[in-house]
């Protein structure tokens, strides 16, 4: 049997940053958070690495950040997005530091800030190096369970949404314990993060298959760009899944890219070399290993003995491996990093569809375009994030009839057996061939198990992949290298299943 809990506020759903940093902006509206995992697990906000951008020091400025996002997104970016998300963004980094996020500091005791690729200046805040992810949630985390005024539920599973006839959204369907659980709430923001467990090689938690954007895409929700998925150049390649993450940092502290032999390779690719856009640098890695030359970071002379202290978390992944970063350079291969697209939303998190509000990874502000900027991810959370709360806790209580949308379940053979798939054919190299090919399993596979919302989630990636007849940003076709006018994808799902339908861009 079904328990229903009327709720007297809103419903978030996901823990990571984007999701904690919208309940604590709801406030004094009641919040219910509701997650899978523990805190600080299964969401990548824990895992990043690199820190948190934004224009802290006297020499910096949010228009120059704001100028740097948009060049590094290909042309897609919504530059009034992006420049939100930079003016905005030293505050948000100086109020998760007064939320207790220890980020490294200089002898003056101001943000110490690293550089990283694309960036024209030095603006990434970081935590020992390689730790801001975990540091920054573990401080959330605490002012999260010390709110009043919210309520965090682990052991829940998103299962579907509550849906009056107008499309308007009343709650949620989950699975707390195992049980049914039927929530009406005032709005929900869905912060459930990317798709990076829909690939066989990702650098995030393999729980994240976009089931949100899925059941987003099911109510009717518009979504944009969700072609636009972002390989980050350096996993560390020692056949763990995830793959650990080498960190951009690394670069921006003058680690060299090399193959077998040695030689460093960058320069044949990109001007900038090593601090080449990181769509640029994964396509180089990539091209070097199916040359058969492979890819490895040597950071020996950039960090050398210090590397135990500068940057813990991948000293330890490599270790683990069986390799010593201090006196051997680390293989390398590109792996699913960061999704662009998501659910299409305004600048407060409001979706197409009312009472809906998306935030984090699995929402489409524009402020990415076709390539995120280095360490834009955690400020886009936390900025968004923020933004989404504040408005979802503004929505008036509906009271009419409402129905659930729900997906079936993915067995774990068929999940691999995509992930997989999209690894191969919707990955850094794309072509018609492979997208079709992809297709044609997405179509088997729902066939054989019903409509899950990680399939949903592909099928988006992979028809909006096929239909974008031109390479840009995270996107390369191999059949299409040359770009096409600079437009944003905006579809929503019954566009792709109309028989036949090759849809442009709009």
């Amino acid at each position: 049997m079904t328990e229903r809990i009327r709720h007297d506020g809103i419903v978030v759903v996901g823990a990571g940053l984007a999701g904690l940093t919208a309940a604590l902006a709801a406030a004094p509206a009641r919040v219910l958070v509701l997650t899978e995992a523990p805190l600080n697990a299964g969401c990548s906000s824990a895992w990043a690495q690199g820190g948190m951008a934004a224009a802290l020091s006297p020499d910096d400025a949010p228009e120059l950040h704001a100028a740097d996002t948009v060049a590094a997104g290909a042309g897609l970016v919504n530059a009034a997005m992006a420049r939100l998300l930079a003016e905005e963004g030293p505050a948000a980094v100086r109020a998760l530091a007064d939320l207790g996020a220890p980020f490294d500091r200089t002898e003056s005791g101001a943000f110490a800030q690293s550089l990283e690729a694309a960036h024209g200046k030095a603006r990434v805040a970081r935590v020992k190096g390689d730790q801001a992810g975990r540091a920054i949630m573990e401080a959330v985390s605490v002012a999260v369970l010390a709110a009043p005024h919210v309520q965090v539920r682990t052991g829940a599973k998103l299962t579907g949404l509550l849906q009056e006839e107008s499309g308007r959204i009343r709650g949620v369907l989950a699975l707390i314990d195992g049980r049914p659980v039927e929530i009406t709430a005032r709005a929900v923001v869905l912060a459930t993060g990317g798709v990076g467990g829909l690939y066989a090689i990702t650098t995030t938690p393999a729980e994240l298959k976009g089931e949100g954007l899925g059941l987003a895409a099911l109510a009717g929700a518009r979504i944009a760009d969700p072609e636009f998925v972002q390989f980050h150049p350096t996993a560390i390649d020692i056949a763990r899944d995830p793959a650990p993450l080498a960190t951009e940092a690394l670069r921006g502290e003058g680690a060299v890219l090399v193959n077998a032999d040695g030689e460093r390779f960058m320069d044949r690719y990109h001007p900038a070399g090593e601090l080449a856009p990181r769509d640029v640098v994964a396509r180089a890695i990539h091209a070097e290993r199916e040359a058969g030359r492979g890819a490895f970071l040597d950071a020996r002379e950039a960090a050398g003995k210090h590397f135990p202290d500068e940057f813990p978390t991948v000293f330890a992944a490599c270790l683990s491996g069986g390799v010593d970063p201090r006196k051997q350079p680390i293989p390398v291969t590109p792996a699913c990093h960061y999704h662009m697209g998501g659910i299409a939303t305004d600048a407060d998190g409001a979706t197409s569809l009312p009472g809906l509000f998306a935030a984090g990874e699995c929402a489409s502000t524009g402020v990415h375009g076709a390539n995120r900027l280095a360490s834009n991810s955690l400020l886009e959370a936390a900025v968004f994030g923020a933004r989404a709360g504040r408005a979802a806790a503004t929505q008036n209580d509906a009271k009419g009839p409402f129905t659930a949308v729900t997906a079936a379940e993915l067995p774990p053979v068929a999940l691999q057996a995509l992930r997989e798939a999209m690894s191969r054919d919707a990955g850094v190299i794309r072509d018609a061939a492979g997208l079709t090919r992809l297709l044609d399993l997405i179509d088997a596979l729902e066939a054989a198990h019903g409509r899950s919302a990680p399939l949903v989630a592909a099928r988006l990636v992979a028809a909006c992949a096929l239909a974008r007849r031109e390479s840009r940003g995270g996107h390369f076709r191999a059949d299409f290298p040359g770009r096409a006018e600079p437009v944003r994808t905006v579809v929503t799902l019954p566009a792709l299943e109309r028989p036949g339908l090759r849809f442009a861009a709009e």
